[in-house]
């Protein structure tokens, strides 16, 4: 090589480093056009395919050719390098092709390969071919920099091919990704009525829901952005209702345009008995949302084709859901000229009846005393008088037993709050405020509510399995919505319910006021309104995990059924993540402020006097160094980690780099995919690392499925590891968003981040996608392990959100990485809030309309900034 290429190549050296090269940055000049080269004409070696990397299968040789052109009237000396490889070595360089697997040992005999070719001369008109080997060492994505020095100009050409093993093989796209047309809304100025479901109660309800129908006139308004008066200025006393009905609104409008992502053109449905089964993709994920009593829009497509209002569309209701089909029951004669032949487009309808509880929930909550909503100082400052106790259920800590004395001691308004971070027993705290209410106040009437069914269904086992006091089946009932399945519930807990019909129904009034502890959550608390439950009949009213519900949720059982001697109790951690918001706008504007997380504006809150709030800071979860960073980042260093039974996973875990160290961060480079019409992404690189790491884990026979969990922020991620994961017989494994995660917990927590491109990751900064740029998901991410923490994903794109960043740098430190090279490190400051994402359950009951409407008058003025509303765009990280 001599001197001339020290001299050319001082600055560089013999080998570089090329660290990270994001493919996504640089697809244009991997597709090539030799028109737009110069006088030296030079190729691109495996040229991108549907604008993603070749792949290639790890153990094989992928092989291309470079070939260089030379178009002016003179000789060009050549001087050609492979600067640098990632992973290293893995690209030589050859003027022969590469022999085939088949080919005979004299084929073989004469071939050389070459990290660099020195000294050719390319005469006038001639072309050079160059052959480019790479021999993938593992899975992900290899790239390399070739280096073409002629005279007195240096041209480069970068090569990426994506590794594949068997596995991520198996969950490569389909067919390249195309964005789904929006589907087109037919008309429906009248429709001919289907036949609804028999009605699932058997006797009137006391009170009905008000339909709360949006006025044309303000619906205008809103679909025009304008932004409304009653929100310009804030939450204020004096706005409250017009406040959050406005955000409703707009809420309720994007949910509605939602809705039409699910409408179906050109499908057919088929005879099943009485009913027509119609195939729902997507609904065993609930997306859409459907349940009995909801119906649908049906038109033949010659009809709807011929362009007119005048056709009347048909409505089918909703009488069953199976896995991904709904049977539909419409009117006799649609029935009749049926033809499973025939092909419809279906338009999907909002069902409103959680809407119109959370309207109705706000319209109240303006009747509740001003300390309830608005706790300030000049509502009085107020003194709890408190008296020793036994705890019944467990050993209490000095936190949990100073906040269970509170509640106890407690006569009433503003609300009692008790928050801490995950694994601080906030829950257990409850249940224990619960069972000493029940047992020493015997004239006590309970509620408690909880987000979801199985937070619900959870606390009512914690309270049946304590020993020290026995709740009979008369005292305690577990409320549950109609549209419940029964499937869903633990055999043994359906005594508590009342199960009639093969559905969940709401006892009579006298059966409802004869118990002492109701349990349901936030939304089937309306059934008790129904019912005609008073208000102040509830001595203590509980809202667990209330930092995962907006603040007309948590209105619904306050605001209905509260008096001023109520005592109300929310639990709850404001760093976690908080309700789930479709309408960007209402977010923006508070709809995705929690209750809980507002009274923290209010002094004696923010302040942490005893009289109103407990902290507890004593986590039971995590091994203390997961628990390090969560602690620092989100909770002022003041956690204080108790776990220490969790040597004995370490122990069985033989792959760890720093068996005294339980985070492990393992790096790779894969890519970001989408296949078909589907928005949502996934990494199948990664996918194989984590079903790689679940055997291993699994080997030793110490850890079993229910012992490990997967996380990740993209539901088609989550799709394509339960695939891999039934072909391997491991369907019990659970995988899920954070969202699915947050209030449990493993004794080991694998998280897949997905991201390989700067590009992507920009997008989901600005659109609070995926886990960066929300320290929430962060924080519940990382708080999930009991015992051990594995982090699959790609350093340099997780390292440009600040919290990722700390975490890939103390496994760092703590020699805990693993994986391709670490990018250059950056030791950023944390600034910024945390976000306002959850995920909260959707129970929807029939309710009875009236004819009131309950709507105020509001004027809407300004614009508003243009929602991004495509699932596409936004919304996949709602899972």
């Amino acid at each position: 090589m001599g001197d001339k290429w020290d001299d050319e190549y001082s600055v560089i050296g013999d080998k570089g480093e090329i660290g990270y090269i994001d493919y996504e940055e640089v697809k244009s000049v991997c597709s090539y056009n030799p028109v737009e080269e110069g006088p030296i004409v030079i190729s691109f070696p495996f040229p991108f395919k549907n604008g993603m990397p070749q792949s290639v299968l790890v153990g094989e040789t992928a092989v291309d050719s470079v070939t260089l052109k030379n178009t002016t009237d003179e000789p060009v000396e050549l001087w050609t390098k492979i600067y640098s490889s990632s992973p290293e070595n893995t690209y030589t360089l050859s003027l022969m092709k590469p022999p085939s697997v088949n080919s005979d040992a004299n084929a073989s005999r004469g071939f050389l390969e070459f990290y660099t070719l020195e000294d050719r001369m390319i005469q006038p008109g001639e072309t050079l071919t160059i052959w480019v080997s790479c021999k993938p060492k593992g899975v992900g994505l290899h790239t390399s920099v070739l280096n073409f020095d002629l005279g007195d100009d240096c041209i480069e050409r970068v090569a990426f091919l994506l590794a594949d093993d068997k596995i991520s093989k198996s969950l490569a796209s389909e067919k390249p990704y195309s964005r789904g047309e929006r589907k087109k809304k037919f008309p429906v100025n009248e429709f001919v009525a289907g036949s609804r479901p028999a009605r699932n109660i058997d006797r009137p309800v006391k009170n009905r829901l008000p339909r709360y129908d949006i006025p044309q006139k303000i619906r205008r308004m809103v679909e025009s952005k304008e932004i409304p008066d009653s929100i310009r200025d804030g939450l204020t006393r004096d706005n409250y209702a017009s406040y959050f009905k406005t955000l409703l609104i707009m809420e309720e409008i994007q949910l509605e345009d939602d809705m039409r992502n699910y409408n179906m053109e050109r499908v057919t449905m088929k005879k099943k008995g009485n009913f027509l089964s119609l195939l729902v993709p997507g609904l065993a994920e609930r997306r859409p949302s459907i349940v009995p009593g909801d119906y649908v829009f049906a038109k033949l497509v010659i009809e709807d084709e011929k362009n007119t209002s005048t056709t009347p569309a048909y409505q089918g209701y909703v009488h069953r859901v199976e896995a991904d089909e709904v049977h539909l029951k419409f009117v006799p004669d649609f029935h009749l000229c049926h033809r499973d032949r025939n092909l419809y487009n279906i338009q999907f309808t909002y069902n409103r009846i959680s809407m119109r509880k959370l309207y109705h929930a706000i319209d109240t909550a303006e009747e509740l005393q001003p300390e309830i909503l608005f706790p300030s100082v000049s509502c009085g400052r107020r003194i709890i008088e408190t008296t020793p106790l036994v705890p019944i259920s467990c050993i209490l800590n000095e936190e949990q037993m100073c906040s269970v004395e509170m509640i106890l001691g407690c006569k009433g308004a503003p609300p009692y709050v008790i928050h801490g971070p995950p694994g601080t027993g906030k829950t257990m705290t409850l249940v224990e405020a619960i069972l000493q209410l029940f047992t020493t106040q015997k004239d006590s009437r309970i509620l408690l509510c909880a987000p979801s069914n199985s937070a619900a269904d959870y606390i009512l086992e914690k309270i049946l399995s304590e020993k020290a006091v026995e709740v009979h089946e008369s005292e305690i009932f577990r409320l549950n919505a109609v549209s419940r399945s029964s499937e869903d519930m633990k055999p043994d807990h359906m005594r508590f319910c009342l199960f009639e019909d093969s559905i969940f129904k709401c006892p009579p009034l006298g059966a409802l006021t004869s118990f002492r502890i109701i349990i349901s959550t936030y939304m089937s608390a309306s059934l008790l309104y129904a019912e005609g439950v008073e208000r102040g009949h509830f001595s203590h009213i509980f809202l667990d995990e209330a930092g995962q519900a907006s603040e007309p949720e948590s209105m619904i059982p306050i605001s209905n059924l509260c008096h001023r001697e109520t005592v109300v109790v929310l639990a709850g951690d404001p760093m976690q993540l908080g309700p789930v918001i479709h309408s960007r706008e209402a977010e923006n504007y508070g709809l995705g402020l929690s209750y809980l997380e507002r009274l923290f504006e209010f002094e004696s809150y923010c302040c942490q006097d005893e009289n109103y709030v407990t902290k507890l800071v004593r986590n039971y979860r995590c091994h203390p160094e997961i628990l390090y960073l969560p602690s620092m980042l989100f909770y002022e260093g003041e956690l204080i980690a108790c776990k220490d039974d969790t040597c004995s996973v370490m122990n069985s875990v033989s792959f760890l780099p720093n068996r005294e160290f339980p985070v492990l961060f393992y790096g790779t480079q894969g890519c970001d995919e989408r296949e078909g019409s589907n928005p949502s992404w996934f990494n199948r690189i990664e996918a194989s690392k984590v079903i790689e790491v679940i055997k291993r884990l699994t080997a030793s026979g110490n850890l079993s499925a229910e012992d490990i969990g997967v996380i990740t922020p993209y539901r088609q991620q989550v799709l394509k590891l339960k695939i891999a994961l039934e072909n391997l017989d491991m369907p019990d494994i659970k995988v899920g968003s954070v969202e699915q995660f947050q209030g449990q917990e493993r004794q080991v927590i694998i998280v897949s981040t997905v991201r390989s491109t700067v590009k992507h990751n920009e997008f989901d900064k600005t659109h609070c996608l995926g886990f960066l740029s929300n320290p929430r998901r962060f924080n519940v991410a990382v708080t999930r392990a009991i015992a051990l923490l594995i982090v699959i994903g790609n350093p340099h794109i997780i390292s440009k959100d600040v919290y990722w960043n700390k975490l890939l740098w103390h496994c760092a430190d703590h020699n805990s990485y693993e994986g391709c090279a670490l990018p250059e490190r950056q030791d950023d400051d944390i600034n910024g809030n945390p976000g306002h994402e959850n995920l909260y359950s959707e129970e929807e009951e029939n309710a009875q309309p009236s004819k009131e409407g309950g709507w105020g008058q509001e004027t809407f003025q300004t614009e508003f900034s243009k929602p991004v509303t495509d699932e596409g765009e936004w919304s996949d990280g709602w899972n």
